[in-house]
């Protein structure tokens, strides 16, 4: 990780504080069982994301957390540590999603936001894009997810000092 910052609630983030290469530690979550089924049946109810016994004859060999409820996760830690702290415009998308490892519960994930890459538009002088790769890993250093998309930023207003 050659920048890895830490984000702070203090600083509010905008365009110009993203680089190519910065990484930002965004946090981390436990995951519960009680939660993955619950979301899975809501939202993913296949055998082994809801069901022991059926969990256990499949390639897993238990339960596991759908990739969209990690995916939540992920999003989750994203807003409350740098989205809400920052002057995102939303996204015009992703670009992929890769599911590596099964995330368990007992599993703690902690993300990291990697700029990829950063440019200005040039149809709206107000805005810019990052490209970023979110990464997420579990409690042995195991990547499990990956998410590479891209966000849109406001400007820093003219005449505004960058945070310290």
């Amino acid at each position: 990780m050659t920048d890895l910052q830490r984000a702070t609630p203090h600083k509010h983030w905008y365009f110009e504080d993203f680089t190519a290469g910065l990484e930002i530690y965004l946090g981390q979550r436990h995951v519960t069982e009680d939660e993955i089924i619950a979301f899975a049946t809501d939202f993913d109810p296949q055998p082994f994301h809801i069901d022991h016994a059926a969990a256990e004859q499949t390639i897993f060999k238990g339960v596991i957390a759908s990739g969209w409820h990690t995916c939540s996760l992920m999003m989750r830690l994203v807003v409350d540590n740098l989205l809400k702290h920052s002057s995102s415009m939303g996204s015009p998308g992703l670009d992929s999603i890769r599911w590596l490892k099964p995330v368990r519960a007992g599993d703690t994930l902690n993300l990291t936001y990697q700029v990829k890459e950063v440019r200005a538009s040039t149809s709206r002088p107000d805005r810019g894009i990052v490209v970023s790769i979110w990464c997420v890993s579990n409690q042995h250093g195991e990547v499990v997810t990956t998410v590479e998309g891209m966000g849109m930023f406001g400007r820093r207003p003219a005449g505004e000092l960058p945070d310290a």
